[in-house]
This record gives C-alpha cells, structure tokens and sequence, in this order.
C-alpha cells in the first residue's frame, strides 16, 4: 500500500498543472455556456426555432450534441455537452499515455519496475489517478452548473456523463500504449479513435427520428457506437437516464484490465503491433536535418492530411442540403453565422464553418510536429544530432519549417476536397475562390500556433506540451463558441481562427491578416534568437 501510495502521489505530482487546467477549463466551460445560452436564446420560441433547425440539418448535429428537449437546462446540454465530454476525453488520453508508455519510453519506467513495486502497480496507479481525475472534474462541473441554479438531478448527471466519457478515453489510452511502441503513436491512434467515435455520434444523431415536435431526437444506432454517444444519451435536464452513462465507466474499466494484462506479455520497450523495419541504408533524402524531422513526423501529418481531404469535401457537399433546409427554416443561416462567423451566402457560411473545423485540425497538426522537438530533447536523443555540425538554432528552425510544411499539405488537402465537392454538385464557380480564401486564411491562422509552440518550447521547455495544446484549446473554444455564448467580440477575435480573410463581394476582406503575420513573425523570431543562449533540459 506505500508503493501504491507514493506512486499515485508521484503522478498527481507531476500532473499538478495539466490536469487541474483541463478540469477547471471544462468547468468554466459549463458555467460559461449556460450564460451564452440565456443571453443568445432566452426566450422558449429562439431555442424551439434552433432545435428545429438541428433536427433537419446534419451540419448542426455535427457540431453540436443531441436534441431532447427546449429547456434551459436541455438546450444547454444540447450545445455543449459533447464538447465537455470530449475535455475530458483528452485530458483523460493524455494522462494515460504520459504515465505508461511515456514513462517507458524515457526509461524512468523500467526503473520503477526494477524495485519491488514490479510492473503492473505503477499502471495500476495510473488507473486510479485517471479516475480520480475524472470524478473531479465530473463534480466541478456539476458545481459550476448548479451554481446558475439549474436543477440538480441534470447538473449532476451532465458532469457523470462527462466523466464517463473521460473514463472510456483513458482506458482507450491505456490499451494503445500497450500496443504501440512510441507514445507519440499511442496519442495519435487514441486521438483518431477519439475522432471517429466523434463522428459516429454526430451521425447517429443526423440519421435519429425526430419527434413530432421537433424538439428532440431518436438517434439511430451508430450513435450507440461511440462513448460520445453514451453521454448524450443521459439526456440531462429531460429524462435524466443514469444508466449509459455507466456504459463508458465500464468500457474504460474493462479496457483498462485488458491493457493490465497485455503489460505482462511483453517485453520492456516493446508493442504488440510490430513497426515496419527501416532500410538498412539511409536514403540521400535523410542527409539533411530538417529531412530526419519530416521523417519522425510525416506519417502523423499524412492521417491529418486525410481529415483535411473529408473536412473539405463535406464543407462543399454538404451546401446544397443546407441551402433547401435554410428555405423552410431561417434559424439554420443564423446558428451557422454566429458559429462561422461570415455573413455572405449561405454555401460561403457553410464553408467558413467547415473550414474554421479545417483551422482547428491544422493547428493540431502543427502543435504535434513541433512539440516532437520537446520530446526529442527530454528523452535526450537530440544530442546525438547536436554532437554533427548542426546547431541548435537551426535543429529547431528545422522543426519550424516542418511544422509549417505540414500546415500546408493539411489545408490544400482541404481546398482540393473541397474544389471536387463544388465540381461534384456543379456548384458555382465562384465557391471555388471562396474555398480558397478560406483554406488560405485558415492556414496562417494554423501557423500562429507553429511559432507560439516554438516559443513556448524555448522559454518554458518543460511545459510545453500542456502549454501549446491549451494554447490550441483556448483559441477553437473562443473561436466557434463565443459568439453562441455570447461573449463579447473581442474575446472571438483573440482566436485566430475567427479572424481569417473572408470572401467579401468581388474582393476580401482581409480582417484580422496582418495581425497574425506579426505574430508569426515576432514568436518566430523570439523563439530563434532565445533558442541561441538556451541550455538543453533533458528529463520530464
């Protein structure tokens, strides 16, 4: 019991940043949804026109949770409930992945285990840290919604369905470090799982049957797929359903034994899905330093480049349906404009929507290949590239232009989906100019958080990896939820994606450009010119 005691104390330890910012977050998330909700749509006759709107347009479910009902309370956990379910899922993978096979990885888990405290307590403690971490943030938020004086069965049940979801993720987690070798393919399989188990709720909820009323929705059985699903299904506020909420803790739990007893299979340092072996001569290609970074990188950046191909095309595809959906129902250009944030046509709203996603999906791209340059530092293995002539202004310049490099693959991606969805449908001509300014600003807005990631990895080296992805949390909440919370506009425009270039008559409107120049510009330069005079840190 002192092992198990001074091992848990030593996760919370080293996780006394991270988590408590990914609960308090979701919390503040919560108070500060049901507020919008009030102030954007206080009135039974807005939420009623909303919900109508949803429950005929896949575009709304997508983006948003599963409709049950025209209450405060209801449409509160119909606009946001997914999205807390998914803060927890992160922090929950994240956490998974850093105390299991990022421990194995740096060598400090093999040390664990060469005492008596053996090889399954340590997963064992980090198993029960994920749960504590979660019941807390289930309850935070619970709090944070009941202190807007909603009632209590529906707060308590909103932040259970929350942490259930969490629960599922860490044992998802805790199975993809078992089976992969790297933690950085372990982040990436629990992130595509998190992905798709996204979708397959949003397309269960656009396949569900409506009620006759139009306020609520029978989802259709992927959503039973998908912890993501499970936790919509609690309904909270309406039928207040307890029962798939324990769905996820039992997913998470029986995954989590499953990945106990896959641990003691194997060997130190290794993973039951086998890596491809390497060539036993270097290409020309892999001479250079900034080609070993796109080595290390590029097969995270070609599955990105594939959400960029879908997000595209479903941005151009998709307008037609929403076009004759937005003639019976006007609520539909109104939700798409306050979370696009263009005020053009209806198919150019739909395409600054999808292509604000696209943003999202390219800064976390970005964020994933620089902050590879941490990971190589604290396990050490940049000293071996530091030991030939290159330096380490330009081992990170390198990461840099990579990380750039990937923003783009990801965003021509999209503009190319996005091009053959306008000459699939025979669209009009000019959408293919407004996906190209919308790929194009998307694009720099991406790049904002390649040069803030490299700052931050030079000043505060160890905190880089929490910093940079909360940097990318931040900037996706106040760019498609602040103006439905109805927070003020300037808070919108600190996310850089909310600020991009806009299609704007036979011009563009170039908003916030220049500003997200001079901060690419500023953090890039800051961050080389710091990298000159920075000692190395090594270790966690």
């Amino acid at each position: 019991m002192d092992r198990f005691g001074v091992l848990l104390r030593q996760r919370i330890r080293r996780d006394r940043v991270q988590v408590p910012l990914w609960i308090l977050g979701t919390a503040l998330m919560a108070f500060a949804g049901y507020a919008g909700v009030t102030q954007s749509y206080s009135t039974l006759a807005d939420r009623q026109n909303i919900l109508a709107a949803a429950l005929a347009n896949p575009v709304i479910l997508m983006f948003r949770g599963l409709p049950s009902g025209t209450s405060e309370g209801a449409f509160l956990a119909f606009e946001i409930l997914p999205w807390l379910a998914m803060l927890a899922a992160l922090m929950s993978t994240f956490l998974a992945v850093r105390h299991t096979r990022g421990d194995e990885e740096s060598g400090r888990a093999e040390l664990v285990w060469a005492t008596p405290a053996g090889r399954h307590l340590p997963t064992v403690a980090t198993i029960v840290h994920g749960l504590l971490a979660n019941v807390v943030l289930g309850a935070l938020t619970a709090v944070a919604l009941l202190a807007t004086g909603l009632p209590v069965a529906g707060s308590l049940l909103s932040g259970a369905a929350a942490a259930s979801c969490g629960v599922a993720f860490l044992g998802i987690a805790l199975l993809a470090a078992q089976l992969l070798r790297t933690s950085r393919g372990a982040n990436s399989a629990a992130v595509w799982v998190l992905v798709a188990a996204f979708l397959l709720r949003g397309i269960g909820n656009a396949a569900g049957t409506p009620n006759d009323e139009l306020t609520a929705i029978a989802s259709a059985w992927p959503a039973w797929l998908s912890p993501f699903g499970w936790a919509e299904q609690t309904r909270p506020y309406d039928v207040d359903a307890a029962w798939p909420a324990v769905l996820g803790l039992a997913l998470g739990l029986v995954l989590a034994a499953g990945a106990l007893a896959l641990q003691g299979l194997r060997d130190v340092d290794a993973g039951f899905v086998a890596e491809r072996p390497g060539r036993s001569a270097a290409r020309p290609a892999l001479s250079s330093p900034h080609a070993l970074v796109w080595r290390l990188t590029s097969g995270a950046v070609v599955g990105w480049a594939v959400g960029g191909l879908l997000t595209g095309l479903l941005a151009t595809t998709l307008g037609g349906v929403v076009d004759q959906i937005a003639g019976e129902n006007p609520a539909v250009t109104d939700i798409l404009e306050k979370i696009g944030g263009a005020t053009g046509g209806l198919d150019e709203v739909v395409v600054t929507v999808f292509f604000t996603l696209l943003g999202i999906l390219a800064a976390c791209c970005a964020v994933q290949t620089v902050v590879r340059a941490r990971q190589e530092e604290a396990r050490g293995t940049v000293e071996l590239v530091l030991s030939t002539p290159t330096g380490r202004v330009r081992w990170l310049a390198d990461h840099v232009i990579v990380g750039v490099g990937a923003v783009l693959i990801v965003v021509a991606a999209a503009v190319l989906g996005g091009w053959l969805g306008v000459w699939s449908r025979d669209g009009d001509s000019e959408l293919y100019r407004i996906v190209a300014v919308a790929g194009a600003g998307q694009a720099v807005a991406a790049v904002v958080f390649v040069a803030l990631t490299a700052l931050v990895f030079v000043v505060l080296p160890r905190a880089t990896i929490p910093v940079a992805w909360i940097l990318v949390l931040l900037a996706a909440l106040l760019g498609m939820f602040g103006p439905l919370f109805g927070l003020p506009d300037w808070t919108a425009n600190l996310s850089p994606f909310a600020v991009t270039p806009v299609v704007d008559g036979d011009g563009v409107d170039v908003r916030g450009l220049w500003w997200l120049v001079l901060v690419v510009a500023g953090a890039t330069a800051g961050a080389l010119a710091l990298m000159r005079r920075r000692e190395l840190a090594t270790g966690g």
